[in-house]
């Protein structure tokens, strides 16, 4: 284990005992996520505790705490309150979560390090994944807090230990891009320094994740994870001038989207060589029987119309369900576009300061990428999975998913750690 994951310290040694509980919490987390969320939310506290001082001083922590307190508000004035006030829960807890971890993680070294923690458990979760698709695996509600439906859920596409296939996808996106930047900054320090015994155990393992995390995807049958994950590849492609590698990707890409929606005669040929298995899903042929309720387009247009009846305070969180299931006579936990989804149930001027205060950390990420000339590769690899995690939301929603929406938010943090990191420690133009 040694050999795998490589060290690091804490820059501020008051904070190192925090930094070693929350690598602990967050390699047990996608396994046994009621121990991990309870040492990541100690980690948090912990860090507020001991940094109030910096934390407070932060605009952005200030732009939440603004937030916070009109999302208390609406929600007094919301369809049904109650259920308001439950939403909360998913949005508020985590602004503090990021305001600690913002300030806890620091340096590069523990993006890297944290990269690391994030994709190892992955290997369990797909083993677990393969196991319940072809094998039949399955188990009730455990101690570790999780189920395992037989065959999947839905039924024939892969969910492992989480509750929906889709779910799954989220999460394994990201460990796909993690892993992939990984690998690409393993593999170049294997190529300047050919004897390191290390690199080379490194780059093996971070090669199964990226195979098994790849197989898995295609398993969960998620078009919006399979968009993702191409045009990640497509990212670090760019990223690295690999022409060759654009070129593959490209014409993989191209081939499986011409089958699927391409003029005759070609999408005929291809579509004899193309699997069904992806042209068909992106097509929606293989659940060509849905309702008009249960299509995306109907549930976006729903959400636009609430957003129009209330356009500054919203309905309320979690108070779409109550009203689509009042009008449409069908339950649905949310309208599958988080964007669309917050407009309508918090209003337009709080989905805008949320989505400016998310938007200012990537801005600044991105700044730092064009602006330094170490680290630059894994800092890259954060922006492309939580750009990965933003894209994702456009179509679906994993906001109440706690080990997703935990995911995010540190992913988020990290990018802004070092950031504020980076800004203190730059040379004064005056």
């Amino acid at each position: 284990m040694t050999n795998l994951l490589p060290t690091s310290r804490h820059p501020d040694p008051g904070l190192q005992a925090f930094w070693n509980c929350a690598e602990i919490s967050l390699l047990l987390f996608p396994l046994w996520p009621a121990v991990g969320a309870v040492g990541l939310a100690l980690v948090a506290l912990g860090t507020w505790k001991q940094q109030m001082k910096a934390i407070v001083r932060r605009p952005l922590n200030w732009g939440l705490a603004i937030l916070s307190g009109w999302l208390l508000i609406t929600a007094c004035f919301a369809f049904q309150p109650p259920d308001a006030m439950l939403g909360l829960a998913n949005l508020l807890p985590y602004f503090i979560i990021f305001a600690g971890y913002s300030t806890l993680i620091q340096t590069p070294e523990q993006l890297r390090q944290m990269a690391w923690i994030l994709v190892m458990p992955s290997v369990l979760v797909v083993i677990i994944g393969f196991g319940q698709l072809f094998w039949g695996w399955s188990s009730s509600v455990n101690f570790l807090g999780w189920a395992i439906e037989p065959q999947g859920n839905p039924s024939g596409r892969m969910a492992s230990v989480f509750m929906y296939a889709n779910i799954l996808a989220a999460y394994l996106q990201v460990v796909f891009i993690l892993a992939l930047g990984l690998w690409i900054e393993n593999f170049q320090s294997l190529r300047d320094r050919p004897l390191k015994d290390s690199a080379s155990l490194r780059l093996g393992f971070l090669s199964v994740i990226v195979m098994g995390s790849a197989i898995a995807l295609i398993l969960t049958n998620s078009r919006n994870a399979w968009t993702i994950t191409i045009l990640s590849c497509l990212a670090f492609a760019i990223y690295q001038g690999w022409r060759w590698l654009l070129a593959v990707v490209a014409a993989v890409a191209g081939s499986v989207l011409w089958a699927a929606f391409g003029p005759s005669p070609v999408r005929e040929w291809l579509r004899a060589i193309v699997p069904a298995y992806f042209w068909a899903r992106l097509t929606d042929q293989l659940y060509a029987d849905r309702p008009p309720e249960m299509l995306r387009v109907t549930q976006w247009q729903f959400a636009w119309s609430m957003t129009q009846q209330r356009p500054w305070t919203g309905w309320g969180l979690r108070n779409f369900t109550a009203l689509y299931k009042e009008q449409m006579h069908v339950w649905l936990g949310h309208p599958h576009n988080l964007f669309l989804m917050l407009t309508a149930e918090t209003g337009i001027p709080a989905t805008i300061v949320f989505c400016g205060l998310v938007g200012w950390v990537l801005a600044q990420g991105v700044l730092l990428i064009a602006n330094c000339s170490k680290d630059r590769l894994i800092l890259f690899s954060y922006l492309l999975a939580f750009g990965g995690c933003t894209l994702f939301n456009t179509v679906d929603v994993t906001l109440f998913d706690l080990r997703v929406n935990t995911l995010g938010w540190l992913l988020l943090s990290a990018i802004c750690g070092v950031v504020y990191k980076k800004k203190a420690i730059a040379p004064n133009p005056n």
